[in-house]
């Protein structure tokens, strides 16, 4: 879409884009739309809209991958394969005559694809990793259309994932239904409180939200460890085990798909896919999403034109900590039922869903594509997916985070625009 805000710019690039030259009269920008350097983009590289930059930077980052491949003496292609497979995305290439069973009901009806393969189950596995990172994603592509790097995804996460364990694991005797949606609910709401704390710092004093969220992430670490540490308040009934105790039956959502014994694939993932089309709803048809985008062009401006600056910092930093923290709920509610001191130092989620929401270009289709990429990735290069002789699942998971570590490079290079200066130096001469 023309009106989504470039990754690769920044605010100042913006305003200097709408400013025009001199020489130019300046065209008035239609009702709720606000003009971007992205629709220039487009229209240098055809229709797809600046698509095709983020298929260049996938594409150049899994060859740099596979060039590290080749130093360990493997084939690439081999093991690219291998890792495909691992996915589960292959499912949706062995089309036969099966049956499925409709969820929650005993009732079949006939199906192309098999649900109970080994593939099904690895595409299961993809699912339930890419659900939050969608989520976290998102809390990055929000705060980003405000003109804020909200780094603190992972902060908020862990804010969501502390309260949906807590809540999760108490009250044993109240309806089932109410429960989760209690679980899902406060743990959005902490994840929204956790990154308005960095919203209002940068509202009121001016500090940086990437310090501030740099801080908060550690701070939650830290307050999770303590929580769920040996001797902390929140430790489960086995005292030599720093992990809480899992959440009760009622609290956890339904799994639609595959066994619960099993990581089945619940129905937080539909949560997600919501939550791409809200934020698609917020940012180009309410005027909050048009406050926020004007903000994030030029703040000033913004200010001039009667905006609370001040108030679309606050509200575009807990927003995007709602999504994060609603992330931390769905993983507890859904599939994991707890946590541990280690699973709290360990998880990267919220990083991850950094770089997802920098290669999907803060867009509702971009973030979902970007994220299932990242869960395909985690999941085929895990230890119980990728055959050993092939390739080490050790060295294929650091290979998951070089690839992760390009895409961030190169987007921050900002190939696309780098080609657009070319295009024109060459007209130029």
């Amino acid at each position: 879409m023309s009106d989504e805000h470039d990754p690769g710019d920044t605010p100042a690039d913006d305003a200097t884009e709408l400013a025009g030259s001199q020489d130019e009269v300046p065209q008035a920008p239609a009702p709720g739309r606000v003009p971007t350097p992205q629709s220039h983009f487009a229209s240098r590289f055809g229709g797809l809209k600046g698509a095709i930059a983020p298929l260049i930077t996938t594409l150049l980052a899994f060859m740099m991958g596979g060039l590290v491949v080749v130093l360990t003496g493997k084939n690439p292609i081999k093991v690219y394969h291998a890792i495909f497979n691992g996915t589960g995305i292959n499912w949706f290439f062995h089309v036969g005559h099966y049956s499925a069973r409709i969820p929650f009901s005993t009732h079949k009806f006939w199906f192309p694809w098999d649900t109970a393969s080994i593939a099904a189950q690895n595409l299961q596995q993809t699912l339930l990793l890419t659900t939050p990172i969608i989520l976290t994603a998102l809390a990055l592509s929000f705060a980003f259309r405000c003109g804020l790097f909200n780094i603190g995804g992972q902060g908020q996460y862990l804010a969501g994932t502390i309260f949906a364990v807590w809540l999760g694991s108490s009250f044993n005797s109240m309806n089932p239904a109410v429960h989760v949606i209690l679980c899902l609910l406060v743990g959005t709401l902490a994840g929204a409180a956790w990154a308005g704390i960095a919203g209002i710092l940068k509202a009121t004093v001016g500090a940086h939200e990437v310090i501030s969220t740099i801080m908060l992430n550690w701070i939650a670490i830290w307050v999770g460890s303590y929580l769920f540490g040996q001797g902390g308040p929140l430790q489960g009934s086995e005292a030599s085990v720093p992990i809480s105790n899992d959440i009760v039956e009622g609290a956890k959502l339904p799994v639609f798909w595959g066994l619960k014994l099993l990581q089945g694939l619940s129905v937080g993932i539909f949560i997600a896919v919501a939550m791409l089309v809200v934020y698609w709803i917020i940012i180009n048809r309410t005027t909050l999403g048009y406050e926020v985008r004007a903000v994030g062009f030029n703040p000033e401006a913004a200010r001039y034109g009667g905006i609370s600056v001040a108030r679309n910092y606050f509200l575009a930093m807990a927003i995007s900590g709602a999504f994060a923290g609603l992330a931390g709920a769905i993983d507890i509610t859904g599939w994991e039922y707890r946590i541990g001191e280690t699973d709290i130092h360990a998880n990267q989620i919220g990083f991850i869903g950094l770089a997802a929401g920098l290669l999907g270009r803060n867009t509702a289709v971009g973030v979902g594509f970007a994220s299932l990429l990242f869960g395909a990735l985690i999941n085929g290069t895990s230890g119980r997916q990728l055959d050993p002789s092939i390739f080490r699942p050790e060295l294929a998971g650091n290979l998951t985070t070089i690839i992760q570590g390009l895409v961030v490079l190169f987007v921050g290079l900002n190939l696309g625009g780098v080609a657009a200066w070319i295009k024109r130096r060459r007209r130029a001469t």
